[in-house]
Formats: structure tokens, C-alpha cells, sequence
């Protein structure tokens, strides 16, 4: 018997290749007669161009438009701040996040702050805001984060904490995905996404609170694409149908664990993030192996579902074997060591994931301090 279970996503998805150019014509219903736009992206995205065909498309409609593209990766709270204030001043009606996760979880966040009916040190944790907010509209330049279509930001708060934001009134009112947008991306940032992707659809399909039947379903869909497509994308960034196919893959696991949350994959690669400045995706790429290991005594079973899916060798051990494959292949470090991080940066790393109480219960196994510790020395 299946147990009870709510499952939400965004109300509207727009997969289509060349669509953001389109960017005021698909976006009006969501925009709900909004004229005054603060387009949340970064420097490296306006700086590519990605950008312009959406925002002269935005212009020409008669929309006025305040670009915010300072968004920086693991995006501090003051960064965050920065925004509202400029969009306030700007008298934003909606708000549109453009590029990788950072952006958009900057969006999410800056759309339900601008009303000023609630702080930003009240919102953290899981359903904490209260606060109404503006049409939001999100596209992802990268596949990997999802964050199109999760209720989920992650903020820098202090010099090195990152700190988790999961509530409902960050669904976003619309998401597009124009695989056009990841062509060129270079071959290890696309390592690094794809990578985070799977390890969403890992996390979601083992978890131990809320896994569900529908994340279920998304996460082997997720699974399958991105397994199948991650190295002709790093091989070929032009190909159109292999980008394609990673960037629905991430929406998919975005949804599955939006819904079935991630866990000890996560919370490990945090302190990589926060206190080192690791690219995210990367993070979770060096500290999979070893929680795939940890866990494999008691979700022997889900991993070996996950193996007989994708076609590898039976049991985890095929699941183990060809992340480790795949992140050798696209040449990606693999040690803690090739990072700048020593034995002595252990106990504070470890300290900061056992105090995550947001990812650590969802983790099928129990993660201690002292498992911490010795998951971390398996990789230096």
C-alpha cells in the first residue's frame, strides 16, 4: 500500500528550444500585466550574450527593465539584499531570474522580499515564508540545479555558512527551458551540472522521510537522460539534442527532489561551497563516492533499482562504479586535496554538516559526527 503523500511543483513549464527570445511573448500570461521587470542574472551571462535576445524582446514589448547582474556564485544574503533594495527603488511589479542556480535562487528569494512584509532572517528552514510576492519567472542557463522548478534557495550567510530556504512561495509562476541557451557551455561546468542532477535523483529516490512514487518516477526519468547524454555534452557542446536532454533531465530531478528532498550528498558538499568556494556541482561530485558507500548498507536495494535502470552491473556496486566512471571520463578532480583543502580543514567541515538538520534525517542512513570525518579522509 502506498503511503500518503502531496506533491507540488510549478503550475507552468515551457520546454523549447529558441523560446527565450520569445522571452515577452511566452512569459505574458505569467507576467499578469506586470510593466516593470527586475531581471535577476550575473556578469558571466551578460557578458555571453546569453541575455540579449530576451531583453530586447522585453524592451520591444514596452516593458521597462532593471538588470541586477551582480549575483556571484553561492550568493551572500548582502548580495541578496542589494537586489530588493534596487528593485524597490525600481518599483519591480514581477521578477524574472535568468541563468544558473545562483540567479535563480536569487530571484526566488528577492521576489518574496520586495514586499517587505517579512525578513530574511525569518525565512530560513523548511515553510518559514509568509510573505506574498510578484510574478516570478525563472530560466536556467545550466543543467544542473533545477532551481526553475524547486521551492529551495540557498544563501551564504556569515563569511562561510550557507543556509537553505525550502517554502512553497518560491515555485516559481512559470519556467522555460531553452536548451539554446547551454550550447558552448564548457565542458566542465557541464561535468559539474549534470553531475549535481544526478546526484538530485539519487538523493530524492533514497530518502528517507519523503520519497513518493511520483519523485520515483521522475528521478529514473531524470536518471536515464542525464546518464545518457552527460558525456556527448561534454564531448560536443554543440550537441542540441544532448543539451536538451540534460536540461529536461535537471528539471525532472529539480522536481523529484523539491518534493523528496536531498540529504547527506548534500549537506557534506556544503562546507566545499561555503568555506572554499567550490563550484557546486564539483562539491557534490567529490563527495559522492563515499556517501554512496555509506549508504549502500541499507539502500542496497534503491541503488540496485537504480543500476537495473540505467543498465549497469548489478546491485550498488554498478550504481558506485559508474558515477566514479563518468566523473573520470569528464576529467573533473576527484580528491579534496586537488581542492586546497587539508586534514586540518576536517573538523570544522564536519562540524558544520552534522548540525545540518535540514538534509541529514533525510538520508537513508544515519550520518554521525565520526562518520562525517572518516567519509571526508576517504577522499583527501
Amino acid at each position: 500500500m502506498t503511503n500518503a503523500f502531496a506533491f507540488t511543483t510549478v503550475p507552468k513549464v515551457l520546454f523549447e528550444a529558441g523560446s527565450s527570445a520569445r522571452l515577452a511573448e511566452t512569459a505574458a500570461p505569467a507576467l499578469k500585466g506586470a510593466k516593470r521587470i527586475l531581471f535577476v542574472t550575473d556578469e558571466g551571462v551578460m557578458g555571453a550574450g546569453l541575455a540579449e535576445a530576451a531583453l530586447a524582446g522585453l524592451h520591444g514589448a514596452g516593458l521597462d527593465v532593471l538588470v541586477f547582474d551582480r549575483t556571484i556564485a553561492d550568493p551572500p544574503d548582502s548580495t541578496v539584499l542589494e537586489a530588493v533594495t534596487e528593485g524597490r527603488e525600481f518599483g519591480a511589479e514581477a521578477v524574472i531570474g535568468f541563468g544558473g542556480g545562483s540567479p535563480m535562487d536569487t530571484a526566488k528569494v528577492v521576489s518574496v522580499l520586495l514586499s517587505g512584509e517579512q525578513d530574511l532572517s525569518t525565512m530560513y528552514g523548511v515553510q518559514q515564508v509568509t510573505a506574498s510576492r510578484p510574478p516570478l519567472i525563472l530560466l536556467p542557463t545550466t543543467a544542473g540545479t533545477g532551481s526553475e522548478v524547486t521551492n529551495v534557495a540557498v544563501i551564504t550567510t556569515g563569511a562561510t555558512s550557507k543556509r537553505g530556504i525550502a517554502a512553497d512561495p518560491l515555485y516559481a509562476d512559470m519556467a522555460i527551458l531553452d536548451a539554446d541557451l547551454t550550447l558552448g557551455l564548457p565542458r566542465h561546468p557541464t561535468a559539474y551540472t549534470g553531475i549535481d542532477a544526478m546526484v538530485h535523483a539519487i538523493e530524492a529516490f533514497t530518502n528517507r522521510r519523503a520519497k513518493n512514487p511520483v519523485s520515483d518516477a521522475l528521478a529514473l526519468t531524470a536518471l536515464k537522460l542525464l546518464h545518457g547524454s552527460i558525456l556527448k555534452a561534454c564531448e560536443d557542446g554543440s550537441d542540441r539534442e544532448a543539451r536538451g536532454d540534460m536540461l529536461l533531465g535537471a528539471m525532472l530531478a529539480g522536481q523529484a527532489f523539491s518534493n523528496s528532498p536531498c540529504a547527506g550528498v548534500h549537506a557534506m558538499a556544503y562546507p566545499l561551497g561555503g568555506m572554499f568556494h567550490v563550484p557546486h556541482g564539483l562539491s557534490n561530485a567529490v563527495v559522492l563516492p563515499p556517501v554512496l558507500r555509506y549508504n549502500a548498507s541499507v539502500a542496497e536495494d534503491q541503488y540496485a533499482e537504480i543500476s537495473a535502470h540505467l543498465g549497469l552491473k548489478p546491485g550498488s556496486a554498478g550504481l558506485i562504479e559508474e558515477m566514479d566512471r563518468i566523473a573520470e571520463a569528464v576529467g573533473i578532480e576527484r580528491r579534496l586535496s586537488q581542492l586546497g583543502i587539508s586534514h586540518n580543514d576536517v573538523p570544522k567541515m564536519s562540524e558544520g554538516v552534522a548540525a545540518n538538520d535540514r538534509l541529514l534525517p533525510n538520508n537513508p542512513r544515519e550520518m554521525t559526527y565520526e562518520a562525517i570525518v572518516a567519509m571526508y579522509e576517504e577522499i583527501l
